[in-house]
């Protein structure tokens, strides 16, 4: 698919879309630097930071538009264990929690420590449970967009100048407009160990975010053209996994196998997201290493940060087929979500090809648990 016949016109000009998802990823970038912003909705103005990026001079700045007290928004099952009231393993990942703080709690290394669940509590004061902010839902999904920890201080607020507004309906719509918007960009022939001939497509979504690659194998565009479903497989990024080897998971296996099965097949099309630790991104994922390491399971583990069991989303790997001209797979994978979801996308799977590999002793626990609690077809 050389670039040259790809219709890059449409991302020239703003679009009331594009520029949607462009004031959300200013948004994003001013919660990681500590900023606070400002998110807008039909029910008024809320004033939000993040709570584990949160700076002395930000919460000046946070207090000087806030209309009230700040509450902290965080994910329920986070909420529980701040308030020692454990909450069992069914219980929902959806929803926003709210707790009224006491002023003592109201600086950086408290409210690092109320968001982190790898820090020890040590809290001066207790929480209480407090209403949650009509925008909170928007607010906790801005956090998890920039793959911070789902844990903000929130108040009702004036206008300010000064920081970045964003609408609460950009935020809900952002995941699928991201992904819709992704086009390619830059492509090369990336001559790999086990592929000599590979090419690398780069795509980026119209707000200018990480990219996404696909590595391709043999001619994968031409055979689906003439009628064929050439391998497949969606693989998250696992920096630990496939560039360090880690023994942990499975992921450096994984890819590694899937480009060698797509070389002996001839042709093949893998999807490399940039959806690190099951969409909570590298950093929560050492968070849940960490938790792991104190015994909880790696579902368990997610959960306990904040976020939901798997945030990944897999409209971004259908987009990109589509924009390939690979319509239908055969999909590598020993997870039956990535064949509904694709499905569900617009892509015929037209079978799927068994993609396990067995345990190194160090990964065993995990293996298991993908088995039990992801229904991950290992066998």
């Amino acid at each position: 698919m050389p670039l040259a016949q790809t219709n890059l016109g449409d991302t020239a000009l703003p679009s009331p879309a594009r520029l949607a998802m462009r004031a959300v990823h200013r948004a994003v970038s001013e919660l990681r630097r500590g900023t606070p912003v400002l998110v807008r909705g039909p029910e008024g103005l809320l004033v939000i930071a993040a709570a584990e990026t949160v700076g002395n001079d930000s919460l000046r700045e946070f207090a000087g538009c806030a209309l009230a007290a700040p509450v902290l928004l965080l994910a329920p099952i986070r909420a529980a264990a701040v308030l020692s009231r454990p909450v069992p393993l069914s219980a929902p990942e959806e929803g926003v929690a709210a707790l009224r703080l006491p002023e003592a709690l109201v600086q950086p290394a408290r409210l690092r420590m109320l968001a982190d669940p790898t820090i020890e509590l040590l809290l001066p004061e207790q929480p209480e449970r407090a209403p949650v902010p009509a925008l909170g839902a928007a607010a906790l999904l801005l956090a998890k967009i920039g793959r911070l920890l789902p844990a903000l201080i929130a108040a009702p607020a004036r206008d300010a100048a000064t920081l970045t507004t964003v609408q609460a309906a950009d935020v809900q719509a952002y995941p699928p407009s991201a992904a819709t918007s992704l086009h390619p960009v830059a492509e090369a022939r990336v001559p790999l160990e086990d592929v000599p001939e590979a090419r690398i497509v780069a795509f980026r979504a119209a707000d200018g975010g990480i990219e996404h690659l696909a590595i391709l194998v043999g001619e994968p565009e031409r055979f689906a053209a003439e009628g064929g479903a050439p391998l497949a497989r969606a693989h998250s990024e696992c920096f630990t996994g496939d560039l360090l080897g880690s023994l942990r998971c499975d992921c450096g296996p994984q890819l590694r196998g899937a480009l060698k099965k797509m070389a002996e097949d001839g042709h093949g099309a893998l999807l490399y997201l940039a959806q690190e630790g099951r969409g909570i991104g590298l950093v929560n994922k050492l968070r849940a290493y960490a938790l792991q390491d104190d015994g909880l399971d790696t579902l368990d583990a997610n959960r306990a940060i904040g976020y939901g069991a798997d945030e990944r989303n897999f409209l971004v790997a259908a987009e990109m087929l589509r924009q390939l001209g690979i319509p239908r797979v055969r999909l590598l994978t020993n997870n039956p979500d990535k064949l509904a979801s694709l499905a569900a996308c617009g892509i015929e799977v037209v079978g799927r090809e068994v993609h396990s590999f067995d345990g190194n002793g160090v990964n065993d626990g995990y293996l298991a648990t993908k088995a039990a609690r992801f229904g991950h077809m290992l066998g």
